[in-house]
């Protein structure tokens, strides 16, 4: 363990410094590759094409590892000696593969996270049945991607809407100049009267 000598006002003092851990390092490494880029039209129509094709459910059952434990809340004896709380853990690392890039940074800032592990982490314990709540986990799982994906992929635009815009941005443009060589013109009456005195 390195010791580091720190100066204070008093007297000199020794630290000792702990060495980064491996994990840390790849907690930044991951920091420093998922930094925010911009996104572009043919990103959101790749995203558009994945969705069509992949309907809503875009994730199939096998995905991840499913854990059971201990539920809590109403339930009986049931509760206390079944493991009906179903957990979902989803590597992030094999999920975002599977999706379109323009999704990513939306479910890394999902409350599923845990970003220490670098996964999602969805648990459910509605049910009795650990069969029920398998299946919560994989709908709540499904519902975060197509939630993800309906606030950032923006609607396709129609010919006619791009018509439309268009031609309101002429308007307003020339109703601009208009403006413009108006006051241009008073400016220049102001001068004129100025000259003459």
């Amino acid at each position: 363990m390195p010791l580091w000598l720190v100066l204070t006002k008093s007297f000199p003092k020794a630290v000792a410094i702990q060495p980064a851990h491996e994990c840390n390092l790849l907690w930044h490494a991951r920091r420093l590759s998922s930094s925010p880029r911009r996104l572009t039209e043919p990103d959101f129509e790749t995203a558009r094409k994945w969705h069509i094709q992949t309907g809503s459910q875009p994730v199939a059952h096998n995905i991840g590892e499913v854990s059971y434990a201990r539920s809590s809340g109403p339930g009986g004896q049931n509760v206390n000696k079944v493991n009906s709380k179903a957990q979902l853990r989803v590597s992030l690392d094999q999920l975002l593969p599977m999706l379109p890039s323009v999704l990513h940074d939306g479910i890394r800032q999902s409350r599923y996270h845990a970003e220490k592990t670098n996964t999602l982490l969805i648990q459910s314990d509605e049910s009795r049945k650990q069969q029920a709540n398998r299946e919560t986990c994989y709908r709540r799982l499904n519902e975060l991607i197509m939630d993800v994906y309906n606030k950032t992929v923006p609607g396709e635009t129609s010919e006619e809407q791009k018509q439309k815009v268009k031609r309101l941005q002429e308007f307003e443009n020339e109703s601009r100049l208009q403006m413009k060589k108006k006051h241009s013109s008073k400016k220049a009456a102001r001068q004129k009267g100025r000259g003459d005195d």
